[in-house]
């Protein structure tokens, strides 16, 4: 058995991992737990990691190239001009990430952020720079460039 990827319509990951569970596939669809805003509060919500992918294990490129006619798949994705293969490890390391992110929002470069705790608490600012524990932000309204720990930082902002 092996892993292949499928490309779906746009919000439809959830629909199609269902539709495929009965069917009987194994499908794998990474949910992230991210903090989203609305005017009136903030929210858990469950979105998937990659927007518009499923991987689903399947015993042929035959076998994969059927799965294009359930509803909200709109195509198998390719690599070399054969359905691209996603190797065990890689899955199993995209489900550890899973559990290392999980409550914890991904922070990426140019993000707003909000620093939660410490000298600079409720303060916000632009990640300019990346490492594995530590942001470096910008202060506009200090005009200051300051490192924090990933852990004291919330996104703020246009949250989608």
């Amino acid at each position: 058995m092996t892993w292949y990827v499928l490309y779906t319509t746009p919000r439809a990951e959830k629909r199609v991992e269902e539709r495929l569970r009965q069917m009987g596939v194994e499908v794998f669809l990474p949910i992230h737990v991210v903090k989203r805003k609305w005017s009136d509060r903030m929210k858990l919500v469950e979105v998937p990691l990659f927007n518009s992918y499923v991987f689903v294990r399947c015993k042929n490129e035959h076998e994969v190239r059927g799965l294009v006619s359930v509803y909200g798949v709109v195509r198998v994705v390719y690599y070399l001009g054969r359905p691209a293969v996603v190797r065990e490890d890689e899955i199993d390391a995209i489900r550890e990430f899973l559990l290392l992110a999980r409550e914890r929002e991904i922070i990426v470069l140019s993000d707003e952020v909000e620093i939660a705790v410490g000298p600079f608490e409720k303060r916000r600012g632009k990640v300019i720079e990346l490492s594995s524990n530590y942001a470096k932000l910008y202060l506009e309204e200090l005009g200051a460039k300051i490192s924090v720990s990933l852990h004291d930082l919330t996104k703020t902002g246009n949250l989608i």
